[in-house]
């Protein structure tokens, strides 16, 4: 659910990065944190262990400029892909206003994908919602390594109905404003 702020004339809306550990949710963020010019992002607030997994989440406030007089500012945050920080990604998705599901497309990872998504439509129902509630697209990342799941695959497993998807190597930037762009029009039209 969008924030409206009448006395700073301000829309803030939450855009969530779901999906297995690994999977490359923060290295979306931070893609986009390095291709946007300063005035339009926030400082990126990223909490994570030695080993460069994320724990809790990313977080960068982006301006998107205006609608009606509102400034429209996007949140982007990811959810720790571990399973066992579960509690935290139940608390990141608290009043989500559209979801990035990323998925790994190596043939190691397709278990993972498929807990992933199964977990967020659990924790999405723990809000009342259902993913058809909410604007979404889906990323099957790491396009460009060996032994990738075909798209077709993927496709039957994780998105049976259809969402908006895109092909993508997050490390080189291929997908991922598409993805982005896709989720922030449809929050964007809910808005409207």
């Amino acid at each position: 659910m969008s924030l409206i702020n009448y006395s700073t004339q301000e829309i803030s809306c939450k855009v969530v990065y779901y999906g297995p550990g690994l999977g490359g949710k923060t290295t979306n963020v931070r893609y986009v944190y390095t291709r946007l010019r300063p005035e339009s992002k926030g400082k990126l607030i990223s909490l994570a262990t030695e080993m460069d997994r994320t724990l809790f989440f990313d977080f960068l406030p982006l301006d998107l400029g205006t609608i009606k007089g509102f400034q429209i500012r996007f949140h982007l945050y990811t959810v720790p892909g571990q399973v066992y920080y579960d509690a935290s990604r139940k608390l990141i998705l608290r009043g989500v206003d559209g979801i990035i599901f990323v998925a790994d497309s190596l043939a190691s990872r397709f278990d993972a994908n498929v807990e992933s998504m199964y977990n967020m439509h659990e924790n999405l129902a723990e809000h009342g919602l259902m993913l058809s509630d909410v604007p979404f697209a889906l990323q099957y990342n790491k396009r460009d390594m060996r032994d990738v799941v075909a798209l077709e695959d993927l496709q039957e497993e994780l998105n049976p109905s259809r969402y908006p998807y895109f092909e993508a190597v997050a490390t080189q930037g291929v997908g991922v404003f598409d993805t982005l762009k896709s989720v922030s029009k449809q929050v964007l039209r809910k808005l409207a």
